[in-house]
C-alpha cells in the first residue's frame, strides 16, 4: 500500500489537477476569513470550505490516470487496493490542506467570541478547528467516493451529485460536518470551546463505510 500511495501521490502533483480544487479553497477561504476576525467563527469557515474540496480531490485522484495505466495497477496490486490508494491519497491531501490552513487562520485570527470582547483559549480552539477540518475531510472523502467512479460513471449525474451531496452534509442537522462546523460558531457566540469528538469519530465511521461501498464494487465490476 505504501508504494501505491507514493505512486498515487506523485501523479496527482505530476498531473497539476490539484491546482483548481487548491486555489478554490485558498480564494473562499480569503474571502470568509480575514484578519482580526474571532477565531472559532474563521476556524468554522475553513473547516466547511474544505469538504466540497476533499470531494473534488478525491475524483481527481480515482480519475488521474490513463486507462491503460489503470489496468495494469489494478492487475498488479487489486483493483480494490488501487482505488482504495487514490482515495487515501486525496484524503491525506485534504487534511494537509486543511491543516495548514487552520494553522494560518490560528495566526492572523483574534482569539476572541463573536462579541469581542471575551477570550477564547487558543490552544483549545485549534484543537476544536482541526478536528473539525478532519470532520469535513472525511465526510468530503465518503462524498467523492460515492459520486466518483465505478459508483457513478457518468460524469453528467456525478458531478452534479457531488455539489448536492456536499452542500447537503454540510447543512443537514444530523451530518457530522454540520455539527462539528455548528459548534465551533456557537461556541463563538457564547467564547467558549468544545471539541467535536463525536462528530469526529461519527465521520471516521461514515467515511469507511463509503469507501469500502465503492472499494467492493471496484472489486466486483473488474471481475
Amino acid at each position: 500500500m505504501t508504494a501505491l500511495l507514493r505512486y498515487r501521490t506523485a501523479l496527482l502533483l505530476r498531473s497539476q489537477r490539484w491546482l483548481p480544487p487548491f486555489l478554490l479553497y485558498v480564494v473562499v477561504l480569503g474571502v470568509g476569513v480575514q484578519g482580526g476576525q474571532p477565531l472559532l467563527d474563521s476556524l468554522g469557515w475553513t473547516a466547511a470550505v474544505l469538504l466540497p474540496t476533499a470531494a473534488w480531490l478525491v475524483r481527481i485522484c480515482v480519475l488521474g490516470e490513463p486507462p491503460a495505466a489503470r489496468t495494469v495497477v489494478a492487475a498488479a496490486a487489486g483493483p480494490a487496493r488501487a482505488h482504495l490508494a487514490a482515495v487515501l491519497t486525496a484524503l491525506g491531501t485534504a487534511v494537509l490542506l486543511g491543516t495548514v490552513a487552520t494553522a494560518a487562520v490560528v495566526y492572523i485570527s483574534d482569539p476572541v467570541g463573536a462579541d469581542h470582547q471575551h477570550r477564547v483559549p487558543v490552544p483549545a480552539a485549534a484543537a476544536a478547528g482541526f478536528l473539525a477540518v478532519l470532520t469535513c475531510a472525511l465526510l468530503g472523502t465518503a462524498v467523492g467516493a460515492l459520486t466518483a467512479p465505478p459508483v457513478l460513471r457518468s460524469t453528467g449525474r456525478a458531478v452534479p451529485t457531488l455539489l448536492l451531496a456536499a452542500l447537503m452534509a454540510l447543512v443537514m442537522s444530523g451530518s457530522p460536518a454540520h455539527a462539528a462546523v455548528t459548534g465551533l460558531v456557537t461556541g463563538s457566540r457564547s467564547a467558549t470551546v468544545s471539541l467535536p469528538l463525536l462528530p469526529s469519530l461519527a465521520a471516521v465511521l461514515v467515511t469507511a463505510a463509503a469507501v469500502a461501498a465503492a472499494c467492493a464494487l471496484t472489486s466486483r465490476r473488474a471481475s
